[in-house]
């Protein structure tokens, strides 16, 4: 009698014995809570520039400011989870969380724009480290081979968060603002402008103080479970060495390229959707503020397309290869962006939401494809990623100083302006078909 033998795929949430539901779904919380704090920022570079009368390049800052703490504290927070753990780098990410969200208080009290980008800066420090420790802890949840799906799962929960934090920014900061456009607010003297400055950053205020109190609850439920010690053997920290053998690595080293484009892309198309949208509503003889709402509805849209295209993508990822699905997307990408630039009605609008549905896989795709090998390395392997997200701080700074100047070759310089997330497509997509065959 003949003995077949067959083969078992690998388990999505378990490695022999040990299964990490429980612990997936606590970290895959923390994936939720810092997309809520990415995308309730986004619109805040409009809301700002409003509120304190500055130039968009200057409301850019907030993004300089939040993308400045991911790269600032990436390695630091490496070689605090290697000398400590996951666990504990997870802890103190949320710490830093709650404290730079209620720094917004305070900030508020001075009446001034720099206070705030600390606070933001300090966010960002904490979720540099929940990052850090977050990715490479939900791939060590299971086996190898199951790592990459493991994490678009865990990720397919970040634009849950991103929407809240989108409905938020909508519901409870713009359409609470004074209705006072912007040319109006600059016709009104100081005590009139300081009236409507102060009502408008306690309106501002408001849901980062309530994230801060929801954050101090996550932090002692993740204290108080017994979180696994899977990927904690190692706690000696040779940094230069571990550096030197991790950059050698081509696809390591290509993959954070990519990911500091990638994220470029992501900010720069859901932060100026609203001076793309608003633009063309204006033009159509809406206020500006109902032009930003609306504007704001398509981003909510966009990001609704996005969440669903990740678990598309993630279940599409069971039977194709992870490199060549990410070149294909960004191939659609870059279409995508071209009527973005060169259609200067709703219909260039409907294209930058159907960018969202293009970048759903890139992250966690390049992210996984990256660390592929690197074992406990990945510890310091992962921070180099979360550095790279400095491509949200330098490029949409670049695209608002395009944005500035109105008009460029005859076209609404929103538009053109989106030449650079186009540039980040065409970088992906490289990457993709770079990694297909690997």
């Amino acid at each position: 009698m003949r003995q077949e033998t067959v083969q078992q795929k690998p388990a999505l949430l378990s490695n022999g014995a040990q299964r990490f539901v429980v612990p997936f779904i606590l970290v895959t919380m923390c994936f939720a809570l810092w997309g809520f704090a990415n995308d309730i920022t986004n619109p805040m570079v409009k809301a700002f520039s409003k509120i304190f009368r500055m130039s968009v390049t200057d409301g850019a800052l907030v993004q300089v400011a939040f993308y400045g703490g991911y790269f600032a504290m990436a390695f630091p927070a490496a070689i605090f989870i290697r000398k400590y753990s996951y666990k504990a780098g997870i802890l103190m990410g949320l710490g830093l969380y709650a404290l730079g969200a209620g720094l917004f208080l305070p900030a508020k009290l001075t009446g001034s724009y720099y206070p705030f980008l600390i606070a933001y800066f300090v966010l960002t420090c904490g979720l540099s480290f929940l990052e850090t420790s977050a990715n490479p802890y939900i791939l060590s949840m299971g086996a190898e081979e199951t790592a990459t799906r493991r994490l678009n799962l865990a990720q397919a929960f970040n634009p849950m968060g991103s929407l809240l934090g989108m409905f938020v920014a909508m519901n409870f900061i713009q359409a609470r603002l004074s209705p006072l456009s912007s040319a109006e607010r600059a016709q009104l003297d100081e005590r009139q402008f300081a009236a409507v400055r102060d009502a408008d950053l306690s309106v501002l205020c408001a849901p980062y103080i309530a994230i801060a109190m929801v954050i101090v609850l996550m932090f002692l439920v993740i204290w108080a479970y017994r979180m696994p010690r899977n990927a904690d053997q190692g706690h000696t920290v040779d940094f230069l060495p571990t550096l030197r053998r991790i950059f050698s690595l081509r696809h390591y080293r290509e993959g954070v390229v990519a990911q500091f484009f990638y994220v470029g892309a992501q900010i720069m198309c859901w932060t100026f959707i609203i001076q793309y949208g608003t633009r063309i509503f204006m033009a159509e003889g809406m206020s500006e503020q109902a032009a930003e709402v609306l504007s704001q509805k398509y981003n909510i849209v966009a990001m609704l397309i996005f969440c669903v295209s990740r678990f598309v993508c993630t279940f599409f990822l069971k039977y194709v290869n992870a490199g060549r699905l990410l070149a294909t997307l960004a191939c659609l990408g870059v279409l995508a962006t071209l009527g973005v630039i060169f259609l200067r009605d709703v219909w260039g609008l409907r294209c930058l939401v159907a960018v969202s549905a293009c970048m759903s896989l890139m992250f966690p795709t390049i992210y996984g494809l990256a660390l592929r090998g690197l074992g406990d390395d990945a510890k310091f392997g992962a921070a180099g990623l979360i550095m790279s997200i400095l491509g949200g701080s330098v490029l949409p700074p670049l695209q608002a100083a395009i944005i500035d100047k109105g008009s460029v070759w005859a076209m609404p310089a929103v538009n053109v302006s989106f030449v650079l997330p186009l540039i980040c497509f065409v970088v992906v997509m490289a990457y993709g078909l770079r990694s297909q065959h690997e």
